[in-house]
Parts: C-alpha cells; sequence; structure tokens
C-alpha cells in the first residue's frame, strides 16, 4: 500500500505495535527519530528509512512539519528490493542510503521533491521499485507459506507447512529470515496477535481471560507477555492510553494501530 504524508504531523512521537508489514519511506523533509528493537536512543533518518518485520513495538518521531512518500508490504514484499537478508534488517532499521546507495536516493528525492501531486509521487516511487526489482531466491515458497499463514491469523500448525510446501522446517525456516527476516513461528505470532487486537473492541469493558482464550494463547499470562513484548506495555496501560485517545479524538486515522507516545 503506498502512502504519503505532509504537513504538522498529529503527535510528536507514535509507538507503533510490532506487524507483519514491512515499511519503506523515502523522506522529503526535515529528519525524523526512529528507536527499534532493544536500542535506548532514537536514531536520526534524513533520506527516509527501511524498516523490515518487526519483532517488537517501535517508536516514530517526527519533525515539526513532515513530507514523506512510502509503502507498506506484506511480508515478504520487500525482500526483492533488498541487496542482503532481510534478518540482517530484523529490528535494525536502515537509511535508504544503506539500500539503495547515495546517488539513486539522491536522484529518486529530486525526482519526488517536484512532484505536483500525490498520485504523481507514488507513481514515481513506485517506477522507482520497479527499477530495483531482482530475483530473491526462495520468494515464491515464501509468499505461498506465508499466504497460508495470513489466511488463518496465524493460527497454523507451524510443523504443517513444511509438509505441505515439501521442505524440511529448517529449510523453511532459512528461507523465511533471508526472505521476510523472522521464522514462520514469528510470523504467525505477529499475525495471531494483530489479529486480536484488531477484533478488541477498547471502548467498551474487556475480559482478558476470554480474550486470551478466544485468541488460542496457552493462559492469560502467555497473552500478557506477547502483549509487552509487541506493544512495549501491559494491556492495562495499553487501554488506559487507547481509550484515552478515544476520548480526546473520537474516528480519527489514527484510532485502530499506533499510538501516541507523549
Amino acid at each position: 500500500m503506498f502512502t504519503t504524508w505532509r504537513g504538522p504531523p498529529p503527535y510528536a512521537r507514535l509507538t507503533l505495535p510490532a506487524a507483519p508489514a514491512p515499511l519503506l519511506i523515502v523522506n522529503l523533509g526535515a529528519p525524523f527519530r526512529v528507536r527499534a528493537g532493544t536500542a535506548d536512543q532514537a536514531a536520526e533518518y534524513a533520506d527516509g528509512c527501511v524498516v523490515t518485520t518487526p519483532t517488537r513495538a517501535w517508536e516514530f518521531g517526527y519533525p515539526p512539519r513532515t513530507r514523506s512518500v512510502g509503502v507498506h508490504f506484506k511480508p515478504w514484499g520487500l525482500a526483492p528490493f533488498l541487496p542482503m537478508p532481510a534478518a540482517e534488517l530484523c529490528d535494525r532499521p536502515a537509511t535508504v542510503e544503506q539500500i539503495w546507495g547515495r546517488p539513486a536516493i539522491a536522484e529518486l528525492r529530486d525526482r519526488l521533491s517536484s512532484a505536483d501531486a500525490p498520485h504523481e509521487m507514488l507513481t514515481m516511487l513506485e517506477d522507482g521499485l520497479m527499477r530495483r526489482l531482482r530475483e530473491t531466491d526462495g520468494l515464491e515458497l515464501v509468499r505461498r507459506t506465508s499466504s497460508v499463514i495470513a489466511a488463518t491469523g496465524g493460527a497454523v500448525a507451524i510443523s504443517d507447512l513444511g509438509v505441505a510446501a515439501g521442505v524440511s522446517s529448517t529449510y523453511l525456516a532459512k528461507r523465511f529470515k533471508e526472505v521476510i527476516g523472522v521464522t514462520p513461528k514469528r510470523l504467525a505470532r505477529s499475525y495471531r496477535f494483530t489479529a486480536t487486537m484488531l477484533a478488541i473492541n477498547f471502548a467498551a469493558p474487556i475480559d482478558w481471560g476470554d480474550v486470551a482464550a478466544g485468541a488460542g494463547y496457552f493462559d492469560q499470562a502467555h497473552f500478557g507477555h506477547e502483549f509487552r513484548e509487541f506493544t512495549g506495555l501491559t494491556p492495562t496501560r495499553y487501554v488506559e492510553v487507547r481509550q484515552q485517545f478515544l476520548r480526546d479524538h473520537p474516528a480519527h486515522v489514527l484510532d485502530g494501530w499506533p499510538l501516541p507516545a507523549d
């Protein structure tokens, strides 16, 4: 999904729960800051950033005014544009220059900056991606298998995936890490947690035991551990922040997944 951002940001910082959606952003304004994985400090990104499928919540800091264009990929969709295995970038976002080189990103940013309308920018970015498309070993295998994981919301026996694909679990895990950056088991966890969270009505009372059982977690403690790893917050704190956001900004574009960090 291609998208553009322009103007004053709604918040200085956003916390983004880990989700099965790699991201590429080409920045055309002031630098933004990203804190990912277990990093204590945010790093600055002037030309943009590339984020493979995260395993933990990450934080995005906006400049006072922002202008950028980007694309959200399917878990496997970023791999054909990377010169290295996706695992090398897991929870370690890279600058676009590190991925494509300084001349290429400078040329693309110049073209995007001169665009008159969002649809023109999106077309330019799509063209830029297509020029960098490359063959990726194991891409079709990972695409098919990850599609099964997505279709089941992560509720699939990982041992059955290799059997269905006609490969060993070890080989499948290796290809997943090269193409997506995480193993099939980790991707399934991400899909299950995301599906669970998107099904919750945060404006109403929540029985976390029922939520955990309905999503197939071993027990509420298991779900609580997943919750903290994927969002960086306890369920109680997450609900407090989410409900405050819903009260302050009803029907806002961010009312589904990201959280204000300030």
